[in-house]
């Protein structure tokens, strides 16, 4: 489906766009490098621990949300790692970067898979988010955007895509591999094909061929932007904190919820699969809509049916009651992270984009963090998912709020409709 998607894309975009033609070529293989990149990466740091949950709270006896930490822990280097490293990818590129996030990360997942303490699995979580997602997400987000001039957002929604397929396709193969494996050799075999995978397609990686220069230095300078950066990034920052606090619990806490509910692992692992396979189709199709109408309304249309439909997945209680509604609900949810993407690529100018996207992704990672934290917390103290899936809703009520808001104060400033 993500190579179908690129081939229409790469149709459309050259069609749609003046002077397209003029676009290197080697952009796609960038492309389809970052796209695989984030699959394994971020599959395993966004929700990949979702199916080692209930696994290590036997193998241990530790409360659910000291287990949840593991992920937090994750995404909080993540965050805090995409601050730090998207200064260093601006200074020094990002082919260099990308082959010692891939080591970092594929040797934090192997020493994970010997681990025997808590404060152990933290470390290895936050290193592996720091040097290795922290590395691999905003960076790469920011060269695709770089080397799209023309249809960024499709190109943007495509490499969120695989990520998709990542979130969707790590748990599902973990789950097995967990069955046949148990929970070390499940993932010792995780870090093993970490690292065959993501040191070749960073090799692949490139800055494109006007990076650096003096015109495209002017060009920048010159960049009109909808809102002052000190204005725009914070307010952005405080928006993704709270979406992504929302896409969290589900992310998180489905494959659990579901168990409890006497459903196997395997079973509700297909669901979350078959979820994110789905979004890789509304990745792609409101990056496609950003191109059309705006950034800020694309993701504001994925939020709000984020946002409506969370909370019901606390009122399914089949095995085929879920497939459906995750198939409803993946396809609209998937938008959000490819409207938060466009939007920042949007408010920010190219020279800067890697750096301020760190920030602003920084907090979407929090976001996670927190989401996924207070899913199992409320969890432990309740005995049932309502009030996290509650509190789920309640962020995405929030994130639309601050969005509109944003969405009308740039409308009234340039008194003209909010363009790509």
């Amino acid at each position: 489906m993500l190579c179908v998607a690129w081939s229409t894309g790469l149709k459309k975009t050259m069609n749609a766009a003046n002077g397209s033609h003029a676009e290197p070529n080697y952009r796609w293989v960038v492309l389809a490098a970052v796209a695989l990149m984030l699959a394994v990466a971020m599959g395993q740091l966004v929700n990949g621990l979702s199916v080692y949950i209930i696994p290590l709270e036997k193998a241990f006896g530790w409360p659910r949300a000291d287990v949840a930490l593991v992920n937090t822990f994750g995404l909080f280097g993540v965050a805090f790692g995409g601050i730090v490293v998207g200064r260093v990818v601006d200074q020094i590129g990002t082919r260099r970067v990308g082959l010692a996030a891939a080591a970092a990360m594929a040797t934090c997942v192997i020493l994970s898979a010997y681990a025997t303490a808590l404060w152990q699995f933290y470390t290895l979580s936050f290193v592996s988010g720091f040097i290795g997602g922290g590395a691999l997400f905003a960076p790469l987000i920011a060269l695709v955007g770089n080397w799209f001039r023309f249809g960024a957002g499709l190109a943007i929604g495509i490499a969120s895509a695989g990520q998709a397929i990542g979130q969707g396709g790590v748990p599902f193969g973990a789950a097995f591999l967990i069955n046949a494996l148990g929970w070390r050799g499940a993932m010792l075999t995780q870090g093993i094909v970490t690292l065959l995978v993501l040191v070749p397609l960073a090799m692949l990686l490139r800055d494109p061929p006007w990076h650096g220069s003096a015109a495209a230095a002017a060009a920048a300078a010159a960049e009109p932007l909808p809102l002052p950066l000190a204005l725009s990034v914070p307010w952005l920052s405080l928006a993704v904190l709270a979406c992504c606090t929302c896409m969290a619990v589900p992310l998180m806490h489905l494959v659990p919820l579901m168990q409890g509910q006497g459903i196997s692992a395997a079973d509700a692992g297909g669901v979350l699969f078959t979820m994110l396979i789905v979004a890789v189709a509304g990745r792609v199709a409101f990056g496609r809509l950003a191109d059309h109408i705006g950034p800020i309304p694309a993701f504001m249309a994925a939020s709000l049916w984020q946002t409506v439909l969370v909370f019901f997945f606390t009122q399914v209680h089949s095995l085929g009651s879920f497939y459906v509604f995750a198939v409803v609900y993946g396809f609209g949810y998937a938008g959000v992270m490819t409207g938060v993407l466009v939007t920042a690529r949007y408010l920010t100018p190219a020279l800067r984009r890697a750096s301020l996207m760190g920030v602003i992704l920084a907090f979407a990672w929090m976001g996670h963090a927190l989401g996924g934290y207070q899913g199992a917390l409320f969890y432990d103290l309740s005995g049932t998912y309502t009030v996290s899936y509650a509190n789920a809703a309640a962020a995405g009520a929030f994130n639309l709020l601050l969005m509109g808001t944003m969405l009308w104060t740039i409308r009234r400033r340039h008194r003209v409709p909010v363009a790509a």
